[in-house]
């Protein structure tokens, strides 16, 4: 039992080191732009050239991209932005599969625990751009829509790309969500869906350009 609570001590002692350093080291981007998507797209897919795309478009307006630092969505992304001059940052985590560090990266961290690299994902966001994904890309959408719903981060656009993979979903929270009253016709306005990654840098650069250039605050 005392090794058990010693154990869970030093637990806690890890999660604040990983939540000190990750905060320290991003303080030094800026403000920027997260990007989440699925793993398991090739470097020939269509959203991973979307994803490329888009940190191009981000990264040349001088934005900092920010991914879970894997392959598919993330890589294109982080691909991208390491193109120019803005910084291309990593956030990877220990997985049982899929995770692989890519190498478009100018900021790459490592972290243990899930819940610390989420927090990061959005303190520093000035907005998060959402591809097709699996569970963990709808995991981090609904978060974000969570989060800016009850007020504990500032609204920052939330995007999805790609309306032939997203219509269904968007379909089934109007038909089911708004109708049975589980969301009100306002919170429908909290994301935006677009076709292709020039139209999701446009509706972020406004953003930013409107003088929106804080990151998201507090958690």
């Amino acid at each position: 039992m005392l090794e058990a609570k010693v154990q869970e001590a030093w637990r806690v002692l890890r999660i604040q080191s990983e939540l000190v350093d990750g905060t320290d080291r991003l303080l030094k981007t800026g403000a920027a732009v997260t990007v989440f998507g699925g793993a398991r797209f090739a470097a020939q897919s269509e959203p991973y050239r979307q994803a490329q795309i888009l940190g191009e478009l981000l990264g040349k307006e001088g934005v900092p991209v920010i991914t879970g630092g894997g392959p598919g969505i993330m890589e294109g992304a982080n691909r991208g932005c390491f193109s120019t001059q803005a910084t291309s940052v990593g956030l990877n985590v220990e997985l049982p599969f899929e995770q692989t560090s890519n190498p478009y990266q100018n900021l790459s961290l490592d972290f243990r625990y899930f819940f610390v690299r989420k927090y990061l994902f959005v303190k520093h966001a000035v907005g998060f751009v959402i591809f097709p994904g699996g569970y963990a890309t709808l995991d981090e959408l609904f978060e974000a829509l969570t989060l800016v719903q009850t007020g504990k981060v500032e609204p920052f656009p939330i995007v999805l790309v790609g309306v032939a993979y997203w219509a269904g979903l968007v379909d089934w929270i109007k038909q089911r969500m708004l109708e049975e009253g589980c969301i009100s016709e306002a919170e429908l306005e909290l994301f935006q869906l677009v076709d292709n990654s020039e139209q999701a840098a446009q509706v972020i650069l406004r953003h930013i350009h409107s003088g929106n250039s804080n990151p998201a605050g507090e958690l």
